[in-house]
């Protein structure tokens, strides 16, 4: 009797899943620390929040600003690939491990705000 095949599908699905979310949340890393120099306690001082906090990220992250900007920018690109050549869960077969809706959302919302944040980054340094 031949051996049951392998399912490499739902392996690969879910480690793009979960390396789609990774990547999202190290760009927000690396995006935060470049805007917490500059463009963010502007902006949060426009809306009327306190960003003293920010100093001591901010004093941290100056010297290694472009690289953060590049890794940032690197980690946010590929965790949008990731997440963008993720199949449907309408498509996932029986006994594949597809992740939640919400959990794309929360991915897809943090890739927005991470650029946004690389944005203001770049622009206001």
């Amino acid at each position: 009797m031949p051996p049951e095949p392998t399912k490499p599908s739902s392996n690969v699905r879910s480690v793009r899943d979960t390396g789609a979310t990774v990547l999202t949340l190290g760009g927000v890393a690396a995006a935060f620390g470049v805007a917490s120099c500059c463009g963010l306690p502007f902006l949060l001082a426009t809306i009327g929040v306190s960003s003293a906090w920010l100093v001591g990220i901010a004093t941290l992250a100056a010297p290694h600003r472009p690289l953060l900007l590049a890794l940032g920018a690197v980690c946010l690109v590929a965790g949008g690939v990731l997440l963008w050549r993720r199949r449907p869960a309408a498509a996932c077969a029986g006994g594949a491990v597809c992740s939640k809706p919400a959990v794309r959302g929360m991915t897809l919302a943090a890739l927005v705000a991470g650029f946004a944040l690389l944005t203001i980054g770049y622009l206001y340094a």
